[in-house]
């Protein structure tokens, strides 16, 4: 079954650029934004966070490291109000920065939580930054890149505040969404003998999805 794992994040690897695609702003949700109400913000919301692989991988990390339903809900609960402080904060002054930026902060994110679960902190001789407070701040940014998007979209100035909330709501179902299965498959994988195989190979991948992300980034910001 490890074998079969291996195969499968290799698999998903070598897509990572490929799919980044499905998290940028696209013509049709920019139609169902202009004829579907604040209904559709709830919808494009949901649709952007669900396939938002960083914001995923970067989440997936973070329940990695947990055990109990207790800490998850507190750790996914200060990383809700991390990205809806900067998501509808930002998005309604208009603080905004170059989208391939902020999303190459957000794959070191991602490469930060699969070194932190690695224990690499602990092999540096270094003390690891506080868990909770480092999930806040990544919160904070993930939010910022969520705003970025936003406002890529022509949103008009009617019902402004109402369409921000309303894209936020989404952003939360769809991360419930998504959680559902990662919490799941997490806890059902931890009462099996292959478990320690298991997260060493699924946080080496989000070291390795973390670089190409940030280097895939960095490139679209320079190619732009």
């Amino acid at each position: 079954m490890f074998l079969h794992s291996k195969r499968f994040l290799s698999l998903v690897l070598l897509f990572v650029p490929i799919i980044s695609f499905a998290h940028g702003v696209t013509s049709a949700d920019q139609e169902l934004l202009h004829n579907g109400g604040l209904w559709a913000y709830v919808q494009v919301g949901a649709t952007h966070m669900l396939t938002g692989y960083d914001h995923l991988l970067f989440l997936a990390g973070v329940v990695f490291f947990l055990k109990g339903y207790r800490d998850i809900l507190k750790f996914i609960t200060v990383f809700t109000i991390g990205h809806c402080i900067t998501l509808i904060g930002a998005t309604y002054a208009g603080i905004t920065a170059n989208e391939h930026l902020v999303d190459a902060v957000i794959a070191l994110s991602v490469l930060y939580k699969g070194f932190e679960n690695l224990k690499g902190f602990e092999k540096l001789k270094v003390k690891a930054p506080n868990l909770l407070l480092m999930v806040g701040i990544f919160g904070l940014i993930h939010g910022f890149g969520l705003s970025t998007r936003l406002q890529s979209f022509d949103m008009g100035q009617e019902q402004f505040l109402e369409k921000i909330i309303c894209f936020n709501i989404g952003v939360e179902i769809g991360q419930v969404l998504a959680l559902i299965p990662i919490v799941f498959i997490i806890s059902l994988s931890r009462k099996r003998t292959h478990f320690p195989a298991f997260y060493k190979a699924v946080n080496w991948y989000l070291i390795l999805a973390g670089v190409m992300l940030f280097f895939y980034q960095l490139y679209g910001f320079y190619k732009g």
